[in-house]
């Protein structure tokens, strides 16, 4: 699509390294960015994470039966976080909603896009007035994160609120483009992420790097993602694994009535049955996702995601919870490890 080639045109100008799929992978400027993630702003392009649309009378009530949070008390300009679930309560992803008037729009991981399109339409029956679409080609998706993306947003459009909530959002008008603008980096940062028609991809990019953001790639995500504990499809996000073992205890409501995998999830809180949990880990050194965290030789977990970061060798990984939690003292592999909390991840029992 020619919006999406004119931005990479741009970026790949800007100094941008790519991907064979055509992601970016950075911008040569990472120490830049490490910094406007504390005092500015980074931008990081996300458009080949997926954009679902879901419309029709039934759309609340459905994704409210699909997945784990309660979309029956979101308003229009309102969102979350929820966890799309088997029936038996094992993770497929981490979606962020956006409720509006007339649809609900969910962002998906890079790698379940088609999968939970297809998922989706797959529990549609004949008489739900639903309908699912895939806007991922003809839209794009940029995140500001840092302290500094409040002013670049209220720089692009006064009809941005000054107060909107965690996932809140207003479609603000841009240069003839609507441009949906919602709070949050989907990392433990302050932040906005901006869903726009494919053909301001370049405009915005450029507008917002001229006035202030640093633009990095998945290298930075990627390091940051460890860092903020979010959890990955194909990682830790698979059907191995529930969201209270994930550290999605946030994303999950016992309180809505039924929905898919609620009585798997109503019974693990009950009766406290979570068996293992997802931390973070600070390795002494490089290791393989899969391979197994132990004590005293005796297999307590497994290591989900590996990365090197300024501060170090940094994982993730699910550890027995009858081991302990952060302060553990672990091996992974023939590698010392100890057990880290990170700010994204949830635990604890639900009343």
């Amino acid at each position: 699509m020619a919006g999406l080639e004119t931005l990479r045109q741009v970026q790949q100008v800007a100094g941008g390294r790519f991907s064979a799929a055509g992601i970016p992978l950075d911008f040569g400027q990472d120490a830049a960015g490490r910094q406007a993630l504390e005092t500015g702003s980074a931008l990081v392009d996300r458009s080949h994470w997926g954009r679902l649309r879901v419309t029709g009378d039934d759309r609340i009530r459905y994704l409210h039966n699909q997945s784990t949070n309660d979309f029956q008390a979101l308003q229009p300009g309102q969102g979350c976080e929820t966890v799309m679930v088997t029936s038996t309560a094992r993770t497929l992803d981490l979606v962020t909603a956006y409720v509006q008037a007339d649809a609900i729009l969910l962002l998906t991981s890079p790698q379940r896009r088609d999968f939970l399109a297809s998922w989706l339409n797959k529990f549609i029956f004949f008489a739900d007035r639903v309908e699912v679409a895939d806007i991922s080609a003809p839209t794009v998706s940029f995140t500001l994160v840092g302290p500094a993306g409040r002013d670049l947003v209220m720089g692009l459009s006064d009809q941005v609120p000054v107060d909107l909530e965690l996932h809140g959002h207003q479609t603000v008008d841009w240069q003839g483009y609507p441009l949906i603008v919602a709070v949050g980096s989907g990392l433990a940062a302050p932040g906005y992420t901006i869903l726009a028609p494919v053909e301001a991809a370049a405009p915005l990019w450029e507008t917002l790097v001229q006035a202030g953001a640093v633009p990095v790639g998945e290298t930075l995500w990627e390091e940051w993602r460890l860092s903020h504990g979010r959890p990955a499809p194909d990682r830790e996000l698979t059907e191995d694994y529930n969201p209270y073992e994930a550290g999605l205890w946030h994303c999950v409501s016992l309180n809505k009535g039924c929905y898919i995998g609620q009585e798997t999830l109503a019974r693990l809180n009950t009766y406290k049955g979570v068996k293992q949990q997802l931390w973070g880990l600070a390795l002494t050194g490089p290791a393989e996702p899969g391979t197994p965290i132990t004590v005293d030789g005796e297999k307590v977990g497994v290591l989900t995601s590996y990365g090197e970061t300024p501060a170090g060798h940094r994982g993730l990984g699910y550890v027995r919870v009858r081991a302990g939690g952060a302060g553990l003292q672990v091996q992974v592999g023939e590698r010392p490890a100890v057990v880290e909390e990170r700010p994204l991840l949830s635990r604890g029992y639900l009343d």
